[in-house]
C-alpha cells in the first residue's frame, strides 16, 4: 500500500485525518518547553496531526508552538488536525462545554479539530469543586457516558469542534453510545494502546465494522513514567524479533513498529521531543513490510497494557475487565 507523510483518512462525519500524528505528553519533569519546540520541528518536517489533552498540562506550551508556525507562514489553521481530550471530572453535562473551552482557551484556538472522551469512566477530585484540579486524588462519579456524549454533541452543533470521538473505550461501551436513542453523531474514532504488544485485532475489526477509525497510543511501547507504567514491564523497542525485522529493512525499530500498526490501517500516534527522531519517524513511509514480516509481528502480541490505569480498576466503567 502506499502510505505518504499527507495520506489521510476519511472519517464517518466526512472530515479527514493525517495517518501519522505527534503525540505530546510527557512525564512531569519534563521542561514543558520541550513540547513547544517539539511540535514546531515536527510541523517543519511535516506533520500536520497533533495530539494533546487536557490532562497532560502542556496544551498551552502546544498552542504556542502551532500558532508560531502560522505566524511564520509554514501552515494556515486549517492545514493542522489536532486532537483535544474532555478530562474525567468535565463529564458531567453541565461541565462538558466548560472543559472543551478550557482546552480551547489554553491552545489559543476557535475551534478543535477533535475532541475525545478520554477515558469511559467519569470523576471528580476529592475534597475539591473545581474538575481542573489535576493535584486532588480522584474518586469515582456516575455520570452516564451517553449523557456526555449528548452535551459533547451540542458543542459540535456550535462549532467548537469538527469531530467528536473516544478515547479507551471496549467494544460495550462503544455499542451503548452507538444505540443510544436519538444518536445525532457517531464517534468517528476511539483512541486506545496498540502496539506490537498489544495488537487490538478483535478491538479493530469491530471498530472497522462500525466505520469508526482506531487510533493507536504508544505504539513505541510506553513513555517509562513511573507514575502510569510498571518499569518491570519489557521496553518494547529492544526486543529481539522486532529487532531482527527492522536490521532486515535498515530501519531503526521504532520505525518498524509504527510501520507494523500504519499496514494494519490504524493511525498511528508517534511520541518523540528529539528532534531527529521526529524526523526519522517520518522513515515509515520510506519502506513497506512484507506479509511474512508482518505475521512475525502478529506473533509478537501478549495482550500488555503499559497504561492500565489502575487507579480505577474498581470503577464499574473500568474498560480493560472486558476482552475488548
Amino acid at each position: 500500500m502506499t502510505l505518504t507523510k499527507e495520506t489521510r483518512v476519511t472519517l464517518n462525519d466526512g472530515n479527514t485525518m493525517p495517518i501519522l500524528g505527534l503525540g505530546t505528553y510527557a512525564a512531569p519533569d519534563v521542561p514543558k518547553s520541550l513540547a513547544e519546540e517539539a511540535v514546531k520541528t515536527a510541523i517543519d518536517v511535516g506533520y500536520r496531526h497533533i495530539d494533546c489533552a487536557f490532562i497532560t498540562g502542556n496544551e498551552m506550551h502546544i498552542g504556542n508552538g502551532i500558532r508560531s508556525k502560522i505566524s511564520d507562514g509554514t501552515v494556515k489553521r486549517e492545514d493542522i488536525f489536532y486532537t483535544g481530550k474532555l478530562w474525567c471530572t468535565y463529564f458531567s453535562p453541565d461541565m462538558v462545554r466548560k472543559g472543551l473551552e478550557r482546552s480551547l482557551r489554553d491552545v489559543g484556538m476557535d475551534y478543535l479539530d477533535l475532541f475525545l472522551m478520554h477515558w469511559p469512566v467519569s470523576l471528580k477530585p476529592s475534597g475539591a469543586s473545581d474538575p481542573s484540579d489535576k493535584d486532588k486524588p480522584f474518586i469515582y462519579d456516575n455520570v452516564d457516558i451517553c449523557a456526555t456524549w449528548e452535551a459533547l454533541e451540542a458543542c459540535k452543533d456550535a462549532g467548537l469542534v469538527r469531530s467528536l470521538g473516544v478515547s479507551n473505550f471496549n467494544r460495550r461501551q462503544l455499542e451503548r453510545i452507538l444505540n443510544k436513542p436519538g444518536l445525532k453523531y457517531k464517534p468517528v474514532c476511539n483512541q486506545v494502546e496498540c502496539h506490537v504488544y498489544l495488537n487490538q485485532n478483535k478491538l479493530h475489526a469491530y471498530c472497522k465494522s462500525k466505520d469508526i477509525v482506531l487510533v493507536a497510543y504508544s505504539v513505541l511501547g510506553s513513555h517509562r513514567d513511573r507514575n502510569w507504567v510498571d518499569l518491570s514491564l519489557p521496553v518494547l523497542l529492544d526486543d529481539p524479533i522486532l529487532n531482527k525485522v527492522a536490521a532486515k529493512y535498515n530501519r531503526s525499530s521504532a520505525e518498524v513498529a509504527m510501520r507494523f500498526i500504519l499496514q494494519k490501517g490504524i493511525v498511528v500516534l508517534a511520541k518523540s521531543f528529539t528532534p531527529a527522531r521526529i524526523k526519522q519517524n517520518l522513515g515509515v513511509f520510506e519502506f513497506e513490510l512484507k506479509p511474512e514480516d508482518m505475521k512475525t509481528l502478529e506473533s509478537l502480541d501478549r495482550n500488555l497494557h503499559y497504561g492500565p490505569f489502575r487507579e480505577v480498576k474498581q470503577h464499574p466503567e473500568y474498560p480493560f475487565h472486558d476482552e475488548y
